[in-house]
């Protein structure tokens, strides 16, 4: 055989940046790779000569008959070739089938020519590739020889080597969720200073929030599915990858368009993390207790981040710069990143189709449903594009419901919501989503308006609420598993409706001691006892291949919650400042303790709502006791 020799060589210093570019964009070339519609690039796997573990490379290949060729970019030095050359053999996915390969050999431009069209083989000849590696599929007879051997063949095959340090893989998860959960609040302390900076307009200014919560709660259900179909801990890299770009960009930023669509790419990234993040918990951790604390810190997490990013916020732009809010993201992503691959599980991706036009559905009408709650507490449920949004993307949400029945993969079975203890914990997690919102919104006005309180200050005062949603989740999570989920869930909904009747006896010349404190405490209680528990409910019976379903729609649910909780109670809170405004001289004074009223009354408001939550727990949700069982629902993508 007529071996030729590529020109392609390079050092160790270079391989090492090969590597990490490729550790880099790999996640995201693995979206594409081996789909039905794409006959350039394939999905090797391979599995370690010396780790032991199953690796997925995405690589150009052609097939020809039952062989197959690769182009041997980087010759001999190429980690993937030792592997299949160790081995003997490897799985390839190509267009949208998945072959077992064997007999790996060397062959020259003149052999692999054939398989490959012209363009790309002046693209091969001009960077100087010259070898190729042709496999061949594999008989059945050797098909049977080799079926004690598995190479990431199986959708639900977890990784040999398995995670090996399962406190660097919960940290992993529970900064990934928090980066996530505290970026929607964490900017609102900057905003002043991002107006100036970037000369944005009272009007636009709102879109540095908008455009964050937009491109989050549009992608969720997305992003949630991807992870189930093309793998969690790659789908989770890549979105942390990608908030890191979203947040690195929108530092640099020098207009305010700059900026938003750094926060649109920030909302995309963390659309991604969120759900895979919840479901590697089920991929890493074991059921029982294990399972239980870190779906507390999980929890915790994902409750008491808003509060932990008006403090840091207000930390950062008091002794740093408004971009370093946004800065401050990129190398803990980083570690994030390249940690991940070394403690988490793997999930393999599942054979199957996305439901393109279920995404696209979902994905509109949510975005639509999102801008159009935004808009509400600034320009009321009158104006004409708050009542447009909100009408298109309902319509859209049930456009999409009509695809999910008729697809024959949805990408969101609706039998989903037959589990009533689910459906009960999405009910509360949205009552949760909506108070916590509100709370942070109502109060920051509240200290930084009518108490004068610095940012530094105001994000200081939540501490109290954000410390206790951590440590009551922790708690709910040793004792759960004996009470079961129903009585800290029913008992963290009565305490929020305790808490928000407490600040509405807000004087009309408050004091942090004496009016809010007592109140955030109670508060972060109930929060902890209904973040934890809803968790642990939604994902409890689902099956592995679609727990990033779940995870997806608790997320969607405390996103929506937060959306429709603020504008409604924005809303009361508004018509009652005006109503108390109207005819009065508006001196400081005035202004302030009208601003009380509305806020009071939203408090109120909030109360029966919490109160509404407290009665579907008892109703609806019956587990007495954490035996989850796993019954898979219908095969979705």
């Amino acid at each position: 055989m007529n071996q030729a020799v590529n020109s392609i060589h390079l050092g160790p210093r270079a391989r090492r940046v090969v590597r990490l570019a490729a550790r880099v964009i790999n996640p995201f070339v693995l979206l594409i790779a081996g789909r039905r519609w794409m006959p350039i690039l394939g999905i090797l796997r391979h599995r370690g000569r010396v780790s032991g573990r199953v690796y997925a490379t995405p690589l150009g290949m052609r097939r020809l008959g039952d062989a197959f060729f690769l182009p041997r970019t980087f010759g001999e030095s190429a980690a993937w070739y030792r592997n299949v050359e160790a081995a003997g053999t490897c799985v390839v996915t190509y267009l949208g089938r998945q072959y077992t390969l064997v007999d790996p050999e060397i062959v020259d431009y003149a052999t692999a020519a054939p398989a490959f069209p012209r363009y790309e083989l002046l693209q091969f000849r001009l960077v100087g590739i010259r070898e190729y590696l042709r496999l061949r599929q594999a008989n059945d007879m050797e098909m049977n020889q080799m079926s004690h051997v598995s190479i990431g063949n199986r959708p639900d095959e977890r990784s040999s080597a398995g995670p090996r340090h399962l406190g660097i893989a919960l940290a992993v998860i529970a900064f990934a969720q928090l980066m996530v959960v505290l970026d929607t609040t964490i900017v609102n302390v900057a905003l002043p200073s991002i107006q100036r900076a970037l000369k944005f307009s009272a009007t636009d200014l709102e879109w540095v929030i908008n455009a964050y919560s937009l491109a989050f709660g549009g992608l969720l259900l997305l992003g949630g599915r991807a992870g189930d179909l093309f793998g969690r801990r790659r789908m989770f890299i890549g979105g942390v990858l990608l908030f890191a770009a979203g947040s690195f960009a929108g530092g640099l930023a020098t207009t305010s368009a700059w900026l938003v669509a750094a926060r649109v790419a920030q909302g995309a990234g963390g659309a991604i993390v969120a759900p895979t993040a919840l479901s590697l918990i089920a991929d890493t951790f074991a059921e029982g207790s294990a399972r239980n604390r870190a779906l507390g810190i999980y929890a915790g997490a994902a409750g008491g981040g808003g509060a932990v990013g008006l403090v840091l916020g207000g930390l950062i732009v008091n002794y740093l710069s408004w971009r370093w809010v946004l800065f401050v993201n990129v190398p803990i992503a980083i570690v994030l990143a390249a940690v991940a691959p070394r403690v988490l599980a793997a999930s393999d991706r599942r054979s199957g189709r996305l439901d393109v036009l279920g995404a696209a559905t979902v994905t509109a009408g949510m975005t639509l449903v999102v801008y159009g709650l935004s808009r509400v507490a600034t320009y009321g449920w009158s104006d004409g594009l708050t009542f447009a949004a909100i009408g298109f993307g309902a319509g859209f949400l049930v456009l999409f419901a009509l695809v999910e029945l008729r697809s024959k993969q949805p990408l969101m079975p609706l039998r989903i919501f037959g589990n009533r203890n689910r459906t009960g914990a999405y009910t509360l997690r949205m009552v949760a989503g909506a108070m916590t919102i509100s709370v942070l919104f109502f109060l920051t006005q509240i200290l930084q308006n009518v108490l004068g309180y610095t940012p530094l200050q105001a994000g200081l005062a939540f501490l109290p609420l954000g410390v206790g949603v951590v440590v009551t989740a922790q708690v709910t999570s040793r004792v759960v598993g004996r009470t079961g989920p129903r009585i800290p869930i029913s008992l963290g909904a009565l305490l929020l409706a305790a808490g928000l009747i407490w600040l509405a006896q807000v004087s009309s010349h408050p004091s942090y001691l004496r009016d809010i404190l007592g109140p955030l405490i109670v508060l972060s209680v109930g929060f902890g006892l209904v973040f934890f528990p809803t968790t642990v409910v939604a994902v409890a019976g689902a099956a592995r291949h679609e727990s990033g379903l779940a995870s997806a729609l608790l997320n969607v649910s405390q996103q929506l919650g937060g959306s429709l909780g603020l504008a409604v109670l924005g809303t009361v809170a508004a018509n009652v400042t005006r109503d108390r405004l109207a005819g009065a001289r508006p001196t400081h004074a005035a202004i302030s303790q009208a601003a009380i009223a509305g806020f009071t009354s939203a408090f109120e408001i909030g109360a029966a709502i919490a109160l509404a939550g407290f009665v579907v727990a008892l109703l609806v949700i019956r587990i007495r006791a954490q035996k989850p069982v796993r019954q898979a629902l219908p095969e979705a993508a």
